[in-house]
């Protein structure tokens, strides 16, 4: 498709160390073995869209640890950093969680995430959503199997993204006090996972009683956990089933997985337990070292935990201020 002189194009300079096109993820398609994707930290992907006015069925650029440096080739942009990673316009600081405007020839550039506070992931969000076209219902990038995104691939240098809808806001930026996006703090809550039986009173005081690290091995597929051997209660084996997001799978050699956003459809290892959705955003923030605890709940109280997370995404939208406002 060629493109007229006016379209909006971003440019990836540098990428940084993973960047990916993600949306809330692809729906409904587990049973015929496709991965879900999607964004690891919905909220903060909510957060991003919301300042750039966008549809939370929107796709953004889920960057990792480093954001990586972006430039306007054409056209013009408004656009928003979720995540507590510093970022500059051409060379000047400007703060995260608060939208602006880009003109052709401007450059943005997304620091590391070690600044006090830091996030293991961030997303860049522009106004009306990258001009990528949806694989069964969703622009989101899973790189194991090859499928959407920018050809089905992580975002390389130079690769040059044209804009979907581009035109400047209506209104002015608008920003979010970040003390308002931050994740609660506490242990990962849990349920009980479908094989639970398969491990006795001893392995769910290890999961329960155990502080556990995350191990740099990780990935958007699964946060694998550095601690004492979770042990089983007898086979390690199952006829494998399909995996929920947030399960936490134990092989044979007694060591837990949190398996999330790009994980397999089924597996044939037991899973002890199964992280609430609600907490599922603060999962996709930890970072390699970065210390958990588990605490197990009941149904009801998951369903609770969801309920106010939604309307706490809701409230959001009355939060948001115009960029001049917040100091």
């Amino acid at each position: 498709m060629s493109e007229a002189p006016d379209d909006a194009v971003l440019r990836v300079i540098n990428p940084g160390a993973l960047a990916t096109l993600q949306d809330r993820g692809r729906m409904g398609y587990q049973r015929y073995g496709v991965p879900q994707s999607g964004a690891m930290d919905a909220w903060t992907f909510a957060i991003a869209c919301m300042l750039v006015g966008n549809d939370l069925n929107e796709a953004a650029i889920e960057f990792t640890l480093i954001g990586g440096t972006y430039g306007v080739e054409s056209g013009a942009c408004r656009a928003a950093v979720a995540g507590a990673f510093p970022v500059t316009l051409n060379g000047a600081a400007v703060p995260s969680y608060r939208a602006f405007d880009l003109q052709a020839g401007d450059t943005l550039r997304i620091g590391a995430g070690n600044i006090p506070g830091g996030s293991a992931r961030g997303y860049l969000a522009i106004a009306g959503g990258f001009d990528v076209a949806p694989v069964l219902g969703s622009r989101s990038t899973h790189v194991r199997s090859g499928i959407g995104g920018i050809d089905g691939a992580a975002l390389r240098k130079d690769a040059r993204l044209r804009l979907r809808a581009p035109a400047a806001q209506g209104g002015p930026p608008q920003a979010l006090d970040p003390r308002l996006a931050r994740h609660d703090p506490g242990a990962i809550r849990v349920l009980r996972g479908p094989q639970d039986d398969y491990f006795d009173a001893k392995g769910w005081g290890v999961l329960l009683e155990e502080t556990w690290r995350m191990s740099p091995q990780s990935d958007r597929m699964g946060v694998r956990l550095e601690g004492p051997r979770l042990p089983h209660k007898g086979d390690y084996n199952i006829v494998s089933d399909g995996v929920p997001h947030g399960a936490i799978q134990v092989p044979g050699d007694g060591t837990p997985i949190v398996l999330l956003a790009d994980r397999q459809s089924t597996g044939g290892y037991p899973k002890i337990a199964t992280a609430i959705s609600a907490d599922l955003p603060r999962l996709g923030q930890l970072r390699p070292g970065d210390r958990l605890r588990f605490a197990r709940v009941t149904i009801d109280e998951a369903e609770a935990a969801v309920r106010e997370l939604a309307g706490r995404i809701e409230l959001l939208r009355s939060a948001l201020r115009p960029a001049g406002i917040l100091a």
